[in-house]
């Protein structure tokens, strides 16, 4: 799993806003391979939590940037968006429990810390739905949706949001 903040500035042109750091499953050969390449990587004997965190971190930003077309920094400025985004972090942390899955780390930390880290940063499906391609959020909150109603844990914000990405999809 790799954290990285990137966006297509231009034709052949990525901008780099921020992080790289890359979490890898039980190889310490292969992590230090890395890291002395200079790819900061760190091992972790549960990944499939980070995976999660990842995920959450995503389903907090991606769709409110895109409906909004804001970066991280200026998305979490505006009144009752930190609200927003603590109601899918609680309903992706409820998921993961029920899926017994171990979320590493205060994702009510970690969440509000990423606008701070990476201001600038408009989110993936934010580029996508700018630039008329479909985006992935499938695979974000739809993904939260569709595991809470497999498990019997409702998730109305996450809901919500796929439902007014979808349609910006189609605009």
């Amino acid at each position: 799993m790799v954290y990285v903040a990137v966006e297509m500035a231009g034709a052949g042109h990525v901008r780099h806003h921020g992080r790289g750091e890359l979490v890898i499953g039980g190889n310490d050969a292969i992590a230090r391979a890395l890291t002395a390449a200079g790819v900061p990587t760190q091992v972790s004997e549960n990944v499939v939590g980070a995976l999660w965190a990842k995920l959450i971190v995503n389903c907090a930003y991606n769709a409110l940037s895109a409906i909004t077309q804001l970066p991280y920094g200026r998305l979490v400025q505006n009144a009752g968006i930190p609200e927003v985004m603590r109601a899918v972090v609680d309903e992706c942390l409820a998921v993961a429990r029920a899926a017994r899955v171990r979320v590493p780390g205060d994702m009510h930390e970690t969440v509000p810390r990423i606008a701070q880290t990476m201001a600038a940063q408009y989110s993936s499906t934010a580029q996508d739905l700018a630039r008329r391609k479909k985006t992935e959020i499938e695979h974000l909150n739809g993904y939260v949706v569709r595991k809470g109603e497999a498990l019997g844990v409702d998730t109305p914000v996450n809901r919500t949001l796929l439902a007014l990405v979808q349609a910006l999809e189609k605009v």
